[in-house]
This record gives C-alpha cells, sequence and structure tokens, in this order.
C-alpha cells in the first residue's frame, strides 16, 4: 500500500513539472524572385477620335425651284465638275431673255441720245439752239450708257442664275444621303442640304486632350515649341471600333489655338492616308499615342498588388524577410509596368504567390531569372 501511494506521489509531481513540448516553426516559402533592371519600352494612351475626310461640303442650291433630275445615286464617287442635280430652268431662262431685250433696248435709247448729240452740236454752234439743250442730251446719252451697263450686268446675273439650275459637284469625293428627290422644291435657305460631298483619299482624325494631359504631352516629346514638337512627334496609330489598328500610320499636323471652355480640353488633329477609301466622314475610333521611356524600371503586373488605389510589390530586404513597398507608375507595355519609383534597379522583388505575403514573412527566395528584363 505504501508503494502504492508513493507511485501516485511520483506521477502527480511528473505531471506537474512536465512541460508540453513546442510544435515546430513551418519552413520559409519558396518563392520566385527577380531582379530589377532598367530597359526602353513604349507606351501607349489612346483617345477618342472622330473621322472626317479632308474635304467635307454640303452642296447646297443657290438658286430656288423645282428639281427636275437627280444624275448621282447615294454613295457614288463623283470628279469635282460632275452635274449632280438639275433644277427646272425655264424661270430662269425666261428672266434671261428678258434681262437680254432691256439691254438691247438700252442701247438702242443710247444710240437715240448720240443722234440728238449729233444734231444739237451744229445748231449750237450756229448759235442757233442754246448750249443748254445740248448739255441736256449729252447727260441723257451718259444715262443711256450707264442703263447699257446695269441691262449688262441683269444679263450676267441672269447668266449665273441659270448656270446654277445645274448643280455640280465642287470637289472628288463620295456622296452622301440624297435627302432631296426628283420633283421636291429646293431653295438656298433650306434647313438640309441636297447631299453631303466627302473627299476622303486622307482623312483628318480629330481628337481631344484635356489640360493635363496636354501639360504632360508638352513635356513628354522633344522640341522647344509646339511647331517643333509636330515635327519631331511620332506616327500615330487609329484604332477602328472594332478594336483593330488602321493599316496606315498617321501623323498629327495641328493643335486648336485655344482650349474649350466647356470642356476644358483642346483639340488636334492627325493626318491618315486613305487610298482604299476604308475610312469616310463620320466614323469614329482611337488614337494611339506612344511614347518612349529610356531606362524605366520594368516590373511584371502578376509581381503587384493593388490596394486602396496603390500598386504595391513585395521587395526581398534583409535576411529574406519580404517589406510591402508601394511604386508610381508611370505606363504600361503588354504584361509589364513601367515604373517611376518606389524601387530602384538592383531591387529584388517577388514575382508570383505574393496574394497571402504578410510584411516581413521570411520567404525562401528562389531565382526565377538572373535579371528581370522586358518581355
Amino acid at each position: 500500500m505504501k508503494n502504492l501511494f508513493l507511485a501516485i506521489i511520483a506521477l502527480s509531481i511528473y505531471s506537474c513539472t512536465s512541460k508540453p513540448q513546442t510544435a515546430a516553426a513551418p519552413p520559409a516559402p519558396s518563392l520566385p524572385v527577380a531582379t530589377i533592371v532598367t530597359g526602353t519600352d513604349t507606351t501607349y494612351q489612346e483617345y477618342p477620335a472622330s473621322i472626317e475626310g479632308t474635304v467635307n461640303v454640303e452642296v447646297r442650291p443657290q438658286v430656288s425651284g423645282a428639281l427636275d433630275k437627280v444624275f448621282v445615286d447615294e454613295g457614288a464617287y463623283v470628279n469635282a465638275g460632275q452635274p449632280l442635280f438639275k433644277i427646272n430652268e425655264q424661270p430662269y431662262r425666261a428672266a434671261l431673255n428678258n434681262a437680254i431685250a432691256s439691254e438691247h433696248a438700252a442701247e438702242g435709247a443710247a444710240a437715240n441720245a448720240e443722234l440728238e448729240i449729233d444734231k444739237l452740236t451744229p445748231l449750237v454752234q450756229n448759235k442757233v439752239v442754246s448750249e443748254y439743250q445740248l448739255k441736256t442730251a449729252n447727260a441723257a446719252y451718259a444715262i443711256a450708257i450707264a442703263n447699257i451697263e446695269q441691262a449688262k450686268a441683269n444679263v450676267s446675273t441672269a447668266n449665273i442664275n441659270l448656270g446654277y439650275t445645274l448643280i455640280k459637284a465642287p470637289v472628288n469625293g463620295y456622296i452622301g444621303r440624297l435627302l432631296k428627290k426628283r420633283g421636291s422644291l429646293v431653295a438656298p435657305a433650306d434647313a438640309d442640304a441636297l447631299t453631303q460631298l466627302s473627299d476622303v483619299h486622307n482623312v483628318h482624325v480629330y481628337f481631344s486632350l484635356s489640360e493635363n494631359d496636354f501639360v504632360n504631352f508638352k513635356e513628354q516629346y522633344p522640341g522647344e515649341t509646339l511647331k517643333d514638337k509636330l515635327k519631331r512627334l511620332p506616327s500615330v496609330a487609329l484604332l477602328l471600333p472594332d478594336n483593330t489598328v488602321y493599316t496606315k500610320q498617321g501623323k498629327i499636323d495641328m493643335i486648336d489655338g485655344q482650349f474649350d471652355k466647356t470642356t476644358g480640353a483642346i483639340t488636334l488633329r492627325a493626318s491618315f492616308d486613305n487610298p482604299q477609301g476604308l475610312l469616310r466622314s463620320g466614323n469614329t475610333g482611337k488614337i494611339r499615342l506612344g511614347l518612349q521611356h529610356k531606362d524605366a524600371l520594368i516590373v511584371p503586373q502578376s509581381a503587384t498588388v493593388e490596394m486602396q488605389d496603390k500598386v504595391f510589390v513585395f521587395a526581398v530586404a534583409d535576411s529574406n524577410k519580404v517589406k510591402k513597398q508601394p511604386i508610381t507608375i508611370i505606363g504600361k507595355s503588354g504584361s509589364n509596368y513601367l515604373v517611376k519609383e518606389g524601387i530602384k534597379a538592383g531591387d529584388e522583388v517577388v514575382l508570383s504567390g505574393i496574394d497571402h505575403l504578410q510584411e516581413g514573412t521570411v520567404i525562401h527566395p528562389e531565382k526565377a531569372a538572373d535579371k528581370l528584363a522586358k518581355n
């Protein structure tokens, strides 16, 4: 019994004095890291744009009347001087005939006034009649000559109006919608034009920059003046509505003289060749501006995490501890970010597996590559 009592006491003492065994710490996670280097890359910015032909004119009548003939169809290509419409010319031909008759009458009156002068001149010389009558005859002749000039001007006006009844294409280009059909009454004051005519062998693409973008634009591109910058600007690309890139490159050749007070933006124009007529007035798209960055820090987008409108990377610090580092991005190229500050060349960053990393976590770095280079 005594032995049993001693055994119980010994077991109790052992239970009180023994400590639980501490669990082993988990191993440091192995994560791929790479060294940041600098490189040259290009970033792109896109701006909504509208397209117009280099010549985009409204075709309107210059005289009133009934539309007798329509010589073209919608969408047709026409050459400058080609007939498009014909307005009933009868009232204008009658006006021309009346003007011609008035001119003949004025010429007859002038001839009669000249005869009166011829009759009175010797009579005045012989003092048969007073000189006043000759002066009156000369004045009447001057009025008759002026009436001839006025009649000729009326004939010229009537001829012009008659010519306006045949409406011709002012430039080469494509016909738009025909808003008036044969038999319609047309007039110069009509709200709608007969049609629009667009020369789209070359097109102008207009886009706008905000004040901030315009400041960046002036700072990023070389040149002392805006005119100088325009000469040195690289070519720009046009993205069509289906996000395909137009086959021809364009050139920015105009910056508006002032900002729009309503939108606070300034308009720029890029010109594109359009030999196949694929672009038409009224098309829309996007202008893509490219900017080359030299000695930019390149970081894969997959190596970053975004929190509260800031972008972070996990840099490897002393003792392989990671540090959550905010970075400033100046652009994106493919799957890479171009970084302005927050890291420097030679820093090591974690490339993947960063979703659950915490500040100060110790990792086992695995070199994914000798250096992080541009893709």
